[in-house]
């Protein structure tokens, strides 16, 4: 009986650690964009992001996030061990709260946005709102975060993380909604587990 008392605590947090953020207002999902039929070219011609990972890989995977989603925080962390592997490039989007787009901004403009976003993420992941960012944001980021946003909903995408990529051993477009953990990423992105 006791093992039923833990269990069913254990599978909800596991289920809730790789779900996923949505916007908490309806409205901010209203677009009157029609939906790209090329969602994987869209992002990689239209998102602003920061690149991280395996420079040279031949394709990139998108991961589409907000700043103040924890789940994102989850990602970031299951694809630090492929980085080595893959090439990734976070797009900001800012759909859960004021924080997110100047959060977003400082990424983008970040000397070095894997040690600031690996930093920002563990504060997130620890319930401490993650970095301090300016409330003044450059008019170039504004625009580009506004503009990664508007993508992910024109996409119609629900919730953040979003990751397209080409799965590297088929070739096909792979999409996912909600964080994973790193060897069902490694196998999602058609790769080696490290």
């Amino acid at each position: 009986m006791k093992f039923k008392k833990l269990a069913f605590p254990l599978v909800a947090s596991l289920v809730f650690a790789l779900a996923g953020c949505s916007p908490q207002d309806a409205a901010d999902k209203t677009t009157t964009a029609t939906k790209p039929a090329q969602p994987y070219e869209a992002v990689a011609s239209q998102g602003k992001g920061f690149t991280v990972g395996s420079m040279m890989s031949a394709q990139a995977v998108y991961v589409l996030f907000d700043p103040q989603c924890p789940h994102c925080g989850h990602l970031w962390e299951a694809s630090v061990p492929l980085h080595n592997k893959v090439k990734f490039v976070w797009i900001p989007v800012a759909i859960m709260n004021a924080k997110s787009a100047t959060q977003g901004a400082a990424l983008l403009s970040a000397a070095n946005p894997a040690e600031m976003m690996t930093a920002h993420e563990k504060s997130i992941l620890a319930g401490t709102g993650g970095m301090a960012a300016s409330a003044s944001v450059p008019s170039d980021l504004e625009a580009a975060i506004k503009k990664n946003t508007q993508l992910f909903t024109s996409l119609g995408i629900e919730s953040v993380p979003y990751i397209l990529a080409r799965n590297i051993r088929s070739g096909q477009v792979v999409t996912n909604n909600g964080a994973m953990a790193t060897p069902a990423l490694a196998e999602f992105l058609g790769i080696a587990p490290p």
